[in-house]
């Protein structure tokens, strides 16, 4: 959950809105609850009966007309309701001179008020990206994320399965490195994982017997990158000589990280097991099906086919007395 308020809403976002701060110094420690923002509308009116007042509030030309439109008591009273609210912050745009009314109200009220030079779509535009981002559901995994042929594989086992060991051996290969050890997953929207590296650990990999080693400085700035979407898990666990192992691919598996489904394949290893190549295989994979070819469902279709075919053989030759 974020510890977000109006004052580090205010550090973090100063130059990317452009704003600066009129009143409500005291509002400063609001805390901001979710990445919803609009504009008052019928609030500034009076009709506050369905006001959602834990967003934040957008002040544009519109309302800042209409405010200086009413009549001094009843624009008095209706702001007056208006801050009354637990509003988090409001934001006045285009840079516009704000109404003596607004700015004692907020004050009075312990409610921040930043006005920012951009123009009301253009704030929108800015702000609403960041704050999905920063409410956004996460999690950390424990695994190794490798972008190989542009899919994104999370690697995932138990501790010193070689997890590292493999997204190494792609990087050795041409493919990149996202993230080792420990993936910072953050979900976008209704079905994105979105994953990375720690700050302070990213972009380097741990190798047992070796120690820490520094991708970039070996392989190149071009061996990793800084964030990449998960689409496939690839589970590695040693190979115990029993139990059920999928064969064709008709059962596709699928695991389960914030509510997101995602496709996942299990690799058993044992000696000689080249697990670069079926990585990169479950890569090129993952592309077909995603561009409507499935090889499973399609060599399925080709054995019944066959299957049809030969059954009506049978039959002409049964039924055939001559």
């Amino acid at each position: 959950m974020s510890d977000l308020t109006a004052g580090r809403l205010y550090e973090r976002l100063r130059d990317l809105l452009e704003l600066e701060p009129l009143a409500g110094t005291a509002g400063l420690e609001r805390p901001v609850k979710g990445p919803d923002i609009s504009s008052p509308g019928l609030a500034l009116a009076g009709h506050v009966s369905r006001f959602p007042s834990q967003r934040l509030q957008v002040l544009g030309e519109t309302e800042i007309t209409y405010i200086r439109s009413l009549p001094p008591d009843v624009c008095r009273s209706n702001l007056r309701a208006f801050f009354g609210f637990p509003i988090p912050a409001a934001f006045v745009t285009k840079g516009q001179k704000v109404p003596d009314e607004v700015m004692e109200e907020a004050e009075a009220a312990g409610v921040a008020v930043f006005c920012s030079g951009l123009k009301t779509n253009e704030f929108y535009h800015r702000i609403k990206p960041w704050l999905e981002e920063e409410f956004a559901p996460s999690t950390t995994l424990h695994g190794s994320l490798a972008d190989v042929f542009g899919v994104g594989l999370l690697f995932v086992g138990r501790s010193g399965i070689g997890k590292s060991e493999c997204v190494l051996d792609l990087v050795e290969r041409g493919h990149r490195l996202v993230a080792d050890d420990l993936v910072m997953v953050r979900k976008r929207g209704s079905d994105v994982l979105i994953g990375r590296g720690h700050q302070l650990q990213r972009h380097y990999m741990e190798i047992r017997g070796i120690g820490l080693v520094d991708i970039p400085a070996i392989f190149g700035i071009q061996a990793v990158r800084q964030q990449k979407r998960i689409e496939v898990v690839v589970q590695l666990e040693e190979w115990q000589g029993s139990g059920r192992v999928e064969r064709t691919g008709l059962d596709q598996e699928t695991t389960t990280v914030l509510d997101v489904e995602l496709p996942k394949a299990t690799v058993m290893l044992n000696a000689g097991k080249n697990i670069t190549v079926i990585g990169e295989v479950i890569a090129m994979n993952h592309l077909l099906r995603y561009s409507g070819i499935n090889p499973a469902e399609r060599f399925n279709e080709r054995l019944i086919k066959h299957m049809h075919t030969q059954a009506e053989v049978n039959r002409y030759l049964r039924e055939d007395n001559e």
